[in-house]
């Protein structure tokens, strides 16, 4: 087996002028792009001297529990979710801003490999931020729901935090509560 090094030694990683296919280009120019997440290069072929732009990015891997990796994919995620949200009034530009914001928790983490685990923990926040009945639906797959009782108890979580929630928006914007001057 060939190690990486000696791999790309060989020119094992050169980037192919996608015109003439020369196995080799020169970097003209590079930017960050999606915020910081990809690099954007500008590529001259030194055979054609056509210019192509490439894009880099960190591949994220997902561990599924029988122990196989796959790259993660928004796709997947709004495929998952979409599911939970059938009959809901929720738009595809919505979910494609969920897995945004799934993607852009996992790879806060800095991690190259996250558990499938990690990745339905997630989607349960934004999910819930989003519609209450289709987060249930996620959450009583996600999280293996048996009872009657286990919808109830998530239902009564559901409604303790939005009432936190009216609870704490009526604090900050009453004039005579505490600490407010």
């Amino acid at each position: 087996m060939i190690s990486e090094y000696a791999r790309w030694a060989q020119g094992g990683d050169r980037v192919h002028c996608p015109f003439c296919r020369h196995p080799d280009s020169r970097v003209v120019d590079s930017r960050t792009a999606d915020d910081g997440a990809a690099i954007r290069r500008r590529r001259s072929c030194p055979n054609c001297g056509r210019r192509f732009t490439t894009q880099e990015t960190v591949i994220l891997m997902v561990a599924k529990r029988s122990g196989v990796t796959e790259p993660f994919t928004r796709d997947k995620i709004v495929r998952g979710v979409q599911r939970a949200c059938q009959g809901r009034p929720v738009s595809e530009d919505k979910l494609a801003i969920l897995a945004q914001q799934v993607e852009e928790t996992i790879r806060a983490r800095g991690l190259g490999e996250v558990p499938s685990h990690e990745v339905g923990l997630a989607i349960l926040g934004p999910l819930r931020d989003l519609d209450e009945v289709a987060y249930l639906r996620f959450a009583s797959v996600y999280r293996g729901f048996e009872s009657l009782a286990d919808f109830e108890d998530e239902i009564t979580a559901l409604r303790q935090g939005r009432r936190d929630a009216v609870t704490d928006s009526a604090v900050a914007t009453d004039p005579a509560s505490p600490g407010q001057h």
